[in-house]
């Protein structure tokens, strides 16, 4: 097997001329150099220099391994660079799993500003339903995931960060009994039919869990498990419903939101990544874009 190393020093001699001008350009004793060059020889099992007037001129054999070694010297010169710039944040690749309402409100302008910092790095963004994606981040398919904190303990391996709480507010269609107040308490809703708005999983759970501190379970008349498709069930009088703030980017007209208090149910949002992740630039910047944009939604 060729030695690289070796096909650089030709390369050396080759460019200058002579093995004495190789040698200082390399720092090496010419010995050493002769020694390399001789070693190269029986690696290849040709002659690879001549003598020619007071110096070396390539045989075919050097000519065509000099050739070669200048093409390997141009791409290890590239993969330094690129290298460099992967390390430094300038270029690379992140996955990046979410749910569909931190979508416009947290990874949209975080995105945004992510991508002013740094504008080499591509962002992969898939939608995913917010108990699931752990899994992708644990074994390496994602390198952030934005998750409601759900009741178990985060899979080992997995750091959650926490970007803000997303309080619950009460929907009650327009001309209800209790429309007329500012903040209700959660207790004034237990009499109450119910418009469902989330699936079973952590979401749900903090409102249950809420509506348990207060003494009562809802009773759900109608399940829609969608933001938008509830506040029309709500609007058309078949109950009332608890819909995250971030979810209320869209209000339907005959609608009123109001405050929840005693206990106000919150549910928490987090940004999973993997303990063992290599530190990267890149994943730094996107997690502190994401803390900024949740710090103004506060």
């Amino acid at each position: 097997m060729l030695d690289v190393r070796r096909m650089q020093v030709l390369s050396a001699v080759v460019s200058s001329g002579s093995v004495t001008a190789a040698a200082a350009h390399l720092g090496y004793t010419p010995s050493a150099v002769s020694q390399q060059i001789a070693a190269l020889e029986r690696e290849a099992g040709a002659a690879l220099l001549e003598r020619f007037g007071r110096g070396v001129r390539p045989t075919p054999a050097g000519l065509l391994l000099t050739e070669y070694a200048d093409v390997i010297g141009r791409q290890v010169a590239e993969a330094q660079t690129a290298l460099a710039d992967l390390l430094s944040g300038r270029t690379g690749r992140l996955a990046v799993r979410y749910f569909a309402t931190a979508g416009a409100s947290l990874v949209a302008p975080a995105i945004a500003r992510f991508r002013a910092e740094y504008p080499g790095v591509q962002v992969e963004l898939k939608l995913i339903d917010p108990a699931d994606p752990l899994p992708d981040v644990k074994e390496g398919r994602a390198d952030l995931a934005l998750v409601v904190r759900p009741r178990d303990p985060a899979p080992e391996g997995v750091r959650l960060v926490r970007l803000l709480d997303d309080p619950y507010r009460a929907v009650l269609p327009k001309g209800h009994r209790l429309a007329g107040k500012r903040t209700l308490d959660l207790g004034d809703l237990a009499e109450e039919p119910w418009v469902g708005s989330e699936w079973p999983g952590p979401c749900l759970a903090a409102q249950l869990d809420a509506c348990a501190a207060a003494g009562f379970r809802p009773d759900f008349a109608v399940q829609s498990e969608d933001y938008v498709t509830a506040q029309g069930f709500v609007a058309a009088g078949l109950g009332v419903s608890l819909i995250p703030l971030l979810g209320l980017g869209g209000r339907h007209p005959d609608v009123v939101v109001r405050k929840v208090r005693a206990p106000e149910p919150v549910r928490a949002i987090y940004a999973a990544v993997r303990e063992t992740a290599p530190d990267q630039p890149a994943l730094r910047g996107l997690l502190k874009a994401l803390r900024d944009v949740a710090q103004e939604e506060r």
